[in-house]
């Protein structure tokens, strides 16, 4: 009784993230897509070297196919932002599934890599950002209290699928060659089209309660106690056909949000990380070389980057139950600074590593700094703007990060032509992420922490994000209560009875205070406020 009317847009702000349940089939689902995302342009690189000889070509082309799918995955964030606010997240995802496995299944056919560039970089890429960003945005509706652990779990999905995905694709190209090992990696994509098939929203089971508890309550209200009640209930849904009529004008839902930029800690977090993406992914992309350079065997220098993605597995996972932690969660930016500065001075203090025993310690501690990292860059996303503007958040912010990795990675290899100096590379990347978890630990509690404690506690709302639409909303099932309470009180008659009686009280009171006996002065209106009603105050008058 008193709920808002489901049809009138009002269920996405007040509906509570379930935590669990299905959420978990959710969880799995953004499992698969990471892994798939982050695992899959850097799994491809298998193939390069039988594509160099088919095609004639060198290192540096065959390795844009990774580059375009990386561009697109972070460059189209505005686009799949667009398409989820207009479309939803299922449909996005699973045009997203086809997409991407439609691309590496056209490429197994090409004749030439400026075709592969379109359909394993172009299609595949667009694909997989199609998935990635609505299963974060699905995990944030499932997932309130226990989000940080979702996170943490979700991101492990990267180093576990590359773990798999190289041997895998190894295997597959020494039995069918590149062509079939493309064919059938477009049918393994196709599992991101059962992933986003998972997808349910949040609000259409929100809905369907609603409508049974509705349903119930109209049932309950039509029930014979007499004409006022009928008459209370058409005055009730007159009220609200009233209001609905009034609110549908609103009904305007943006395709993409910029107002977030006028939040200040959304600022923040943007600058932060276009610097952390500079220098993050340049030590594991060089560590190869720079391991073979210090005449490390190639298959030992192969295996430091297993040892990164080992130890990955389990921080990210790790990560994310620390963060959900009572007293850590209200704190998790300083818990991201602290882990991009963990990052940051393990890339400066391992620069001068000369032996393979160095270059394994830096690959322990590199590894967890870096799944603290994976594991809490969305949750502080998701904890800055909120889940009614994250899909329009992580599109823009996703769209500025791809210029940082347009820049830094091939900023760092130019700089290694130049210098032939691995050295260098380290600290300059170590020193960004360093300057970048600074920039943000600084920020946050000089910008965000001070203006809380100036600005004055704003009134409770018990619904997150709700704004005037869910005071309107408020005031609706207010006057709703108002009309169900009048149809529980008698028929005319009893009314005129009461109002009697009530006289009758005052005469009499009236009487015994002028025979200066009797009860003291405003016990009647203390009963009456009491919740006594007229007929009772007379008997005991009477008395």
């Amino acid at each position: 009784m008193g709920r808002a009317d489901p049809e009138e847009g009002q269920l996405p702000a007040p509906v509570k993230p379930p935590d669990g349940g299905w959420g978990w089939i959710v969880l799995f689902g953004c499992f698969v897509i990471t892994g798939f995302s982050y695992a899959f342009p850097k799994a491809v690189s298998v193939y390069f070297k039988e594509l160099m000889k088919d095609f004639h070509v060198g290192y540096s082309d065959t390795a844009w196919i990774s580059s375009i799918m990386l561009a697109m995955l972070y460059g189209t964030g505005p686009v799949c932002s667009i398409m989820v606010n207009q479309f939803g997240c299922r449909p996005v995802m699973l045009i997203g599934g086809l997409l991407a496995s439609s691309g590496m299944i056209l490429a197994s056919f090409t004749t030439n890599i400026i075709e592969l560039y379109l359909t394993a970089g172009v299609l595949t890429g667009l694909g997989m950002a199609l998935n990635f960003q609505p299963s974060l945005i699905m995990l944030g509706s499932y997932f309130d209290k226990r989000r940080p652990l979702a996170n943490g779990l979700a991101a492990a999905g990267s180093p576990v699928f590359l773990s798999s995905l190289s041997p895998l694709g190894q295997v597959l190209l020494e039995k069918f060659g590149w062509r079939g090992g493309f064919l059938i990696m477009g049918g393994l994509l196709l599992n991101c089209c059962t992933c986003g098939a998972v997808m349910r929203p949040l609000d259409m089971g929100m809905k369907r309660k609603m409508e049974k508890a509705q349903d119930k309550y109209e049932a309950k209200e039509m029930l014979p106690i007499g004409g006022k009640s009928e008459e209370g209930i058409s005055t009730t849904d007159g009220t609200k056909k009233a209001k609905k009529a009034k609110k549908k004008p609103k009904k305007g839902k943006k395709l993409l949000d910029f107002s977030i930029f006028s939040n200040r800690g959304f600022i923040i977090y943007t600058i932060s990380k276009f610097i952390l993406v500079l220098g993050l992914f340049v030590p594991p992309i060089l560590l190869v070389n720079y391991a073979k350079d210090t005449g490390v065997p190639d298959t030992e220098a192969a295996f430091l980057l297993s040892i990164i993605g080992f130890i990955d597995i389990f921080a990210r996972p790790a990560c994310g139950m620390v963060a959900g932690l009572k007293w850590v969660r209200p704190h998790v930016a300083y818990l991201f600074s602290f882990a991009m500065l963990f990052n940051g001075l393990t890339d400066i203090c391992s620069a001068r590593a000369s032996n393979y025993t160095g270059l394994v310690i830096f690959c322990v501690f590199f590894g967890i700094s870096y799944g603290m990292v994976g594991a809490l860059q969305f949750e502080v996303l998701m904890a800055i703007v909120g889940s009614q503007k994250f899909s329009s958040a992580i599109g823009l912010v996703l769209l500025i990060e791809a210029f940082a990795v347009l820049i830094g990675p091939p900023s760092a290899g130019r700089l290694v032509d130049a210098l032939k100096n691995y050295e260098v590379i380290f600290y300059l990347a170590g020193s960004e992420v360093v300057l970048s978890a600074l920039f943000l630990a600084i920020a946050t509690y000089c910008c965000l922490n001070r203006g809380k404690k100036k600005e004055p506690p704003p009134a409770k709302n018990p619904s997150a994000g709700g704004g005037s639409d869910t005071e309107e909303a408020e005031s609706d099932v207010q006057e709703a209560d108002e009309h169900s309470s009048d149809n529980h009180q008698p028929a005319n008659s009893t009314d005129n009875a009461v109002v009697a009686a009530s006289e009758e009280a005052n005469h009499v009171s009236e009487e015994q205070s002028g025979e200066g006996g009797g009860r003291p002065k405003g016990d009647g209106e203390v009963l009456a406020q009491d919740g006594c009603n007229a007929d009772q105050v007379v008997e005991k008058d009477r008395f």
